[in-house]
């Protein structure tokens, strides 16, 4: 009888302590990311869009996510060069913002028309990861 006893209450603490540490997401919580890219890996380019499924999916419009693309990510953005176009494209529609550098583009003899239509632009990408951080913004980056 007392095993018993032992043995539910074991079970009763063990699911107290393991609800403790589960997280709850609160549906109505918004939250804004900001993504540095700085990789012209096309695996990299790909987790990335991964990441951004993944929250989308998880949190849709209650997530606000903004990628910056400068040094070579920037080719992340070119047209001729990025393989995630239709992607981006698609993650523009639910509010996903691309940003390539403009320091970059100059730096590299890189024109604004190469660009594609999808993405807008910064002067500074890293000087747009600061401002975000800054402003509370949650801070990921891709790749290397």
């Amino acid at each position: 009888m007392h095993k018993k006893i032992f043995l539910a209450l074991t079970i009763l603490f063990s699911s107290f302590h393991l609800s403790a540490q589960t997280p709850v997401i609160n549906a109505t919580t918004q939250h804004r990311v900001v993504i540095q890219l700085s990789s012209n890996d096309t695996l990299v380019w790909k987790g990335l869009m991964n990441n951004i499924k993944n929250l989308k999916n998880a949190w849709g419009d209650s997530v606000t996510i903004e990628v910056v693309a400068h040094g070579p990510g920037i080719e992340f953005l070119v047209t001729g060069k990025t393989t995630q176009q239709d992607k981006i494209a698609y993650f523009k529609s639910k509010g996903v913002v691309f940003l390539g550098c403009e320091n970059t583009l100059t730096e590299r003899k890189i024109s604004k028309e190469t660009i594609i239509p999808e993405a807008g632009f910064v002067k500074m990408g890293i000087g747009e990861v600061i401002l975000k951080q800054e402003q509370g913004w949650s801070y990921i980056k891709v790749g290397f």
